[in-house]
């Protein structure tokens, strides 16, 4: 058996398993993403928060949409958060679907409109904290259209301060898992 042989071939394999494409590559680490942003949207339904209001999060899932945002782009990070609406549409329904995507389309939409304004002064707290309340300005807005009730704004304070709280959270978090994306060659 020729070692030189052995070794062409296992190169050979190993450049088929190897994507030369950029738009692959960013296809790849968005569904991975994706599946991360499931992973964590499943932790956070396990933790039980003491609040006032129905249906406050942290938003960890939320943490790959900025990820995606900032490290590979607006096209990305809304592909995440429309996956991410579809999945809650298949696991808990389309009340639910609604709530997710209106929430995660606002809040990048204000993130981005945050970058064009600001653009290198932005911290990824800001970009947080503002990323949380306009999720929740989005899913406010969704329920108000599909009950036709203005009474969900009675929840407006509690859903600005949590908005506040979860985007502070979500923004240590993202700047805690940046060192480990950086080793693995993800920013």
């Amino acid at each position: 058996m020729n070692l030189s042989m052995k070794d062409k071939t296992l190169t050979q394999s190993v450049d088929i398993m190897v994507p030369k494409s950029k738009k692959l590559i960013r296809l790849v680490l968005t569904g991975l993403l994706f599946a991360a942003a499931i992973v964590l949207s499943l932790v956070e339904d396990s933790l039980q928060l003491p609040v006032p209001a129905p249906g406050v999060k942290l938003g960890l899932s939320n943490i790959i949409v900025m990820y995606a945002l900032f490290f590979l782009g607006k096209r990305e990070a809304y592909c995440v958060a429309v996956l991410k609406a579809l999945f809650v549409f298949i696991t808990r329904g389309p009340i639910a679907c609604l709530l997710s995507l209106s929430g995660g389309i606002l809040s990048i939409t204000a993130i981005v409109l945050l970058i064009l304004i600001f653009k290198d002064k932005l911290s990824y707290l800001t970009a947080g904290m503002a990323g949380a309340i306009f999720h929740n300005f989005g899913q406010l807005i969704a329920v108000s259209v599909i009950y036709t009730d203005l009474l969900a704004i009675v929840h407006l304070p509690v859903l600005l301060i949590s908005g506040v709280i979860a985007g502070i959270a979500t923004s240590t978090l993202l700047r805690v898992f940046l060192p480990a994306f950086k080793k693995l060659g993800l920013k």
